[in-house]
This record gives C-alpha cells, structure tokens and sequence, in this order.
C-alpha cells in the first residue's frame, strides 16, 4: 500500500496581505512564527523569465497587481530583500529565461544568463523554450553545472545518457534538503529544429528514482522543480507523498494563495512569468520532518530598481536600441538580419494587447477574451499574416509568452516579444478534412479533462476560421458550426469536408489556402498542418517564392521575419473589438480548483477527451 502523507500544517498569508503591492524598503509583509522548536527552510521561487528584461503595464483584470510590474532591476532588488532577511535560502528558477524576445534570441541567451548569472542562483530546471538553440547550446550553456542546473527527463538521443544531473542536495539549517528537476516533457514543437538529438520523457519513472537515492543518501526535505505546469505537478505531488513541495513553471498560472494537491496537501507555488511574481515558501522541520508551511506571494511592481542590475540590463540592451550602440544582428536559427532598432515604433493599437486574460474573469476590461480561447495579440498575428499572404485563413501556436501593450504607441521590440522564434511566413493549400482534424486536437490539446493529455500553449490563433465549443460531443465533433473565410468572397462559410486530392485541384471547394509559420527544416508543414501543397515562402521583396526552391542549397533566399510582415501590416491596421470572438466555450468553464484565478482551466472542461 502506498504510504499516504499526513496533511500539512499551513500558516497562510492572507491574500489581502498577499496581494500588497509591496514598498520600495519592504519583501513582504510579516511572517508567521514557525511551530515551537522547529526550523525554517526558506524557498525562494522565481520562473519563467522568457526574455523579459523591462518592466510592462498589468493590464489584467482580477490581477493582484496594478500599473507597472516586472523588470530584472526590480526582480533583483526583492530577491537580495528576502535574502537580507533570510540570509539562508535557497533560490530556486524554473526556466523559460532565453527565449521570446529579440534581445534574448538574437545573442543565443547569452545576453539574459549574463544578468541572471548575478542572481545566484541555487538550482535550475530548464523549461522548454531554453532548449530552443539545442543542445549542444544549452551544454554549452549550463554543463559545468551553472546554477545548480537539474533535468531528471531529458537525455541525449545519440547517448541514452542524461545531459544534466536529476538532482543536487543542499544542506540548509544542517538540514539534508534534495532537489529533483524536471523540464517539459515535450520539448519545444514551436521550433521543431531544437528538439533534434534530445529525448523528453514524463519523468515519472525518474522522480521515483530520484526520491529513492536522495533518501537512501540522508534526504529530510525533497522539493520538486518542475516545467510540467501547475496542472500536472499536483497531479505529481499527489503521486508521490515523499514530495514536501513544488515549485512549478509553464502554464504561466499564478497562486497568490498557494495550491495545496488534493490527496497529500503538498504546497505547490506558481509564479507566473516575465519576473513579475516571487513566491516565497518557508517549510517548517521537526527533527527531521516537515511540519508545516507558510507562503508569502510579492508582486514585482513599485520596489525600487536595484542600481547595478539596471545598469547590466541597459548594458546588455544598448546594442538593440536607437543610438550610437545599435549594431545589426543575425538570427541564429532564421539568419535573418536584424537592421531596425527594437524601440522604433510602427504603429498604435487602440485596446490592450495581449493574451493573458484569465478564465473567470469574462466580465473584466472590454470583455475581454479567456486567453486559453483567443487574445487581441494573436488575432492581430493572423490578421496581418492572412492579408499579406491574401489567403483564406492563417494560424499561430497559441503560445502564453509576449508582453502587454496598452492603448498607444506599439514597438518593434513588442512584437518580437511574441515574435522571434526563428520563422518564416509561408502558404500553402490544406483540405477541410485536415482543418477539422487539427480544430479538434487544438481543443483536446488545452481543455481534457486529463491535464497529462495536453500539449503545451493555449487554443491556436485564427485569422478566418471561427468555432464554437461544445464539451458534451465527442471527439471529432467538439469543434461546432465551423466557419471558415473564402478569399475570393471575403465571406465566412460552413467548413466543407471531404478530403479531396489538393495536389491536383487545390481551388477544389474543400481546400482551403493558409498561410502561418514555416521552418526550411519541415518544406512541406505550415504551422500544424504537416503536409500542405502548393507551399510558397514569403522573402523580404514581397515575392513568393516555392519552398522547394527556397530549401534547395543551391540557392539563397533572404529571410521574412513574421515581425517584420506585422510591422508593414501595421499602418493599414485599424484596431477595433470587433474582432474578438472567434473561439466561444457554449459551457462555462469549472471553477477554480485551488481558489486563485485560472487561465487554464486545471482540471479541464468536463467531457472533452
């Protein structure tokens, strides 16, 4: 039978107190006194930077936070306030840090692991978009174990070996204290080219492994590092009850009052992203036990900047903004030629713009739309990529990274926050069948019931397709009254099926023109379809030019990058709300599992599977 956890003891911060945004000299608000006779291990938890390095305005609804939040300089000073005051912690980063933003991806990281290597670090778990240069990048990165580097579930494939430890022990207080790694176990399907020569597994199998050895090597503590996103890592505490704690990245979720799993009590922390949450989790120990906890949850907002980090920030940043440091870049896995300064702006937008609205707030600012389902960044996307590529429709991952931009002025440097995975913009010809088939999996992929079926990010982005959801269907019928854009009628109609041979009839009425990303990897996949026809890439003179063409090495074609075909988007761009909607749940979603505002549901919607 398997051992049962006793429920833990919980000295909760009050989410009034929680919610605080904190003072310039403050990290939080007072904490509680520890049990009589006990020791406190203090675990600080910071996560999923994704290339972040300035602040940017909260513009969500039912946020604990408002105005300004995040930036390094900011994130730096609470950090070195909670260490003043608990000199003895152990910090803790989930990753998700060199990626998403062109300043970030134009050095290959280097320029954000320059400044986080002034955090100090104490243990790391990669995320999935830190494998996104691969993994000869990353061992070069991180294989003489810098920050305490800890991934029990990615090997090399060539190998069978592990690239990085599965776990390291810390003794803090005199205590044995064991951490175990895990990164996604997906990879990065984003980018295909950065998941070659690696092996991702659940990490299950290792975590039973792990625990094992740390105890059998004289663990009182062992705490869970994991990128298998907040759903899945309380389904993992559950399972396994010799986990005191989780500390959890990925789905970007947040808990201002800290999820307790629902067999053991195991407290499970979630930061959010862009550096904009600390979460600060004292464990309590009793000759050798873990008897109790508290949390305290600090919003990045009004703290004052630390001096030295800000100065690295604008150091690191100089060579990307207008001014006599501003030099061209070359994109590591794209090659384009990065000659426009980030800070240039080409365009306004008339709403927020973002996707990061939580899933029970639909009565929150603009009625805004549930980011699972949609967000005004995504749909601008699509816009832009299907008028340019003047297709019927056009699609993008639903990936949770970017920033906020309120009404005003929009930068280059902001859409490259979504924008610079390394992409072209190609079109090609897919059948109603197909259409059906990817609309079903995209539902599937966010909203089953069973956390451990999803497939990473949010609803797919649609430019020309609409869709209701109707949980109660099965498979292959969850997707109702499916409309989808005629080009040549500018009309949405009825998806017609039936799966004709578009190799030969690509104008047949059941195929359809779509235009997404494109890797010269993958000549043939446009975004989540893998076998589109007739595939043409977009170069920088506006020529479409055969992907067959562009992939052949006898010949050289520059390079489109997707923020680039925004940006000459924008100025025919005229923003209005009319364009939400496009994806609609017909049944409310559950309520919260754990208390605080989901953006995912985390237990899924009932009856999709």
């Amino acid at each position: 039978m398997k051992k049962q956890k006793k429920r833990l003891g919980v000295l909760a911060v009050p989410l009034a107190l929680a919610s605080f945004a904190f003072s310039a000299g403050a990290a939080g608000p007072p904490l509680d006194s520890p049990p009589r006779g006990a020791k406190t291990i203090t675990l600080i938890h910071v996560a999923g930077i994704h290339g972040n390095f300035m602040p940017r305005p909260n513009l969500r609804p039912l946020d604990t936070a408002e105005g300004m939040e995040g930036g390094l300089a900011r994130l730096a000073a609470v950090i070195k306030q909670v260490r003043k005051r608990e000199p003895q912690s152990v910090l803790v980063y989930d990753g998700d840090h060199m990626s998403t933003s062109a300043v970030s991806v134009y050095t290959r990281g280097q320029a954000m692991v320059d400044v986080l290597d002034t955090f100090g670090f104490d243990i790391y778990a990669p995320g999935n978009w830190d494998w996104i240069y691969g993994k000869e990048r990353m061992v070069e990165l991180f294989g003489n174990g810098r920050w305490g580097v800890v991934a029990a579930n990615a090997y090399d494939e060539a190998t069978g070996d592990r690239l990085f430890p599965a776990y390291r022990m810390i003794k803090v207080r005199g205590e044995n204290v064991g951490f175990i790694g895990l990164t996604a176990d997906r990879g990065l399907p984003a980018v295909p080219s950065s998941n070659e020569g690696l092996v991702f597994t659940e990490g299950f199998d290792e975590i039973e492994l792990s625990i094992a050895e740390l105890k059998a090597q004289g663990a009182d503590m062992i705490v869970l590092a994991s990128e298998r996103g907040l759903a899945v890592n309380t389904l993992i505490a559950d399972e396994f009850p010799d986990i005191d704690a989780v500390l959890s990245v990925d789905m970007h979720e947040e808990t201002p009052e800290i999820a307790l799993s629902e067999e053991n009590g195991t407290p499970v922390s979630a930061v959010g992203w862009g550096g904009t949450r600390v979460g600060v989790l004292r464990m309590f120990m009793r000759r050798g036990e873990v008897v109790g906890h508290d949390y305290t949850w600090i919003p990045v907002t009004d703290q004052l900047p630390d001096p030295a980090t800000a100065e690295l920030v604008a150091s690191v940043r100089a060579p990307f903004l207008n001014g006599p440091q501003f030099e061209e870049h070359v994109h590591p896995i794209s090659g384009h030629v990065l000659d426009t300064p980030l800070d240039t702006v080409v365009g306004r937008v008339a709403q927020d713009f973002h996707r990061a609205n939580f899933a029970n707030g639909a009565a929150g600012r603009l009625s805004f739309p549930n980011a699972v389902l949609e967000g005004t960044s995504h749909n601008l996307f699509t816009d832009a990529f299907r008028t340019t590529a003047n297709t019927d429709f056009a699609m993008i991952r639903g990936f949770r990274y970017g920033t906020y931009v309120a009404p005003g002025d929009i930068t280059l440097g902001d859409l490259y926050s979504y924008l610079a995975a390394g992409a072209q913009i190609a079109r090609g010809y897919v059948t109603g069948d197909e259409i059906r088939l990817w609309i079903e999996r995209t539902i599937s992929g966010v909203l089953n019931e069973d956390p451990r079926q999803w497939g990473g990010g949010w609803i797919f982005g649609f430019s020309g397709v609409s869709f209701n959801i109707e949980p109660m269907n099965a498979f292959g019928a969850q997707g109702v009254n499916v409309m989808v854009r005629r080009n040549a009628s500018d009309a949405m109609e009825p998806l017609v099926e039936g799966d004709p041979d578009c190799t030969t009839t690509p104008e047949d009425l059941a195929c359809y023109r779509v235009a997404g990303y494109w890797f010269p990897g993958y000549p043939k996949r446009i975004g989540a379809f893998r076998n589109a026809v007739n595939v043409e890439v977009l170069t920088p003179e506006a020529r479409w030019v055969s992907a067959e063409l562009v992939t052949d090495p006898n010949n050289t074609y520059e390079v489109k990058a997707p923020a680039e075909v925004v940006a000459d988007y924008m100025p025919d761009y005229t923003p209005t709300l009319t364009s939400l909607g496009r994806v609609n749940l017909l049944t409310p979603f559950p309520a919260p599992v754990f208390g605080n505002p989901e953006i995912q549901p985390l237990r899924g919607v009932p009856g999709i599977d």
